[in-house]
């Protein structure tokens, strides 16, 4: 990543009041946090109070970033919205439907509205990066691309997981699964972030 990028922070900070951006593993904490909560409460307690355990976790974890950073992420946001939603269904009707349907229709959401973008030429993507890199207008096209088929197929696997296993396979799926996959799915992502950094096709 170029110094540009890197001095990107400190911008940020300084349109939030003074506030710095959160520590990556702060972030990560944050993120994994409430997921690592769901899985032991689903082990010792089952799946009704561990969603209970989650929803609180979640509402903690979006808090607790809007505290420190006094701004929320979007995607965080949104699938906190509907973990809590959701979540409050699957313990008011002790249905757990709901919340094994919740990661299927975030992440049809999320391609729905990728796709959408592309086709009104938005650069949404853009928005919920944050501005956290930088790329040419073909660079974001082909990033968006991969981001919506991403988020199909998450959505995809979710649905084929919790339809054929038991709930316990799918708990661990959910929070042993989808982070791994995200990870490698970024890191296959850096060859397009460097071939499409303004900087090096300025150069080319």
């Amino acid at each position: 990543m170029s110094g540009e990028a890197r001095q990107q922070p400190e911008t940020t900070a300084a349109e939030t009041g003074g506030r710095k951006p959160l520590n990556q593993w702060l972030k990560l904490l944050l993120e994994a946090g409430p997921l690592v909560i769901f899985f032991i409460g689903n082990n010792k307690f089952g799946i009704i109070p561990a969603t209970a355990a989650f929803v609180a976790a979640t509402v903690v974890s979006l808090a607790v970033t809007w505290t420190l950073a006094r701004k929320l992420p979007v995607v965080p946001l949104v699938s906190g919205i509907f973990v809590v939603g959701f979540g409050g269904l699957t313990i008011l009707l002790e249905d757990d439907l709901f919340i094994k349907l919740k990661p299927t229709i975030v992440n049809a959401l999320f391609a729905a509205t990728l796709f959408v973008s592309l086709f009104l030429r938005k650069n949404v993507l853009k928005i919920v990066f944050d501005a956290a890199f930088h790329l040419t207008d073909e660079g974001w096209r082909k990033l968006t691309w991969r981001w919506a088929w991403f988020f199909v197929l998450l959505a995809v696997l979710n649905e084929i997981v919790w339809r054929s296993f038991e709930t316990d396979v799918w708990v661990q799926f959910k929070v042993f699964g989808i982070m791994p996959l995200t990870i490698v799915f970024s890191l296959t992502l850096i060859p397009l972030l460097t071939k499409y950094h303004p900087e090096k096709e300025g150069k080319a």
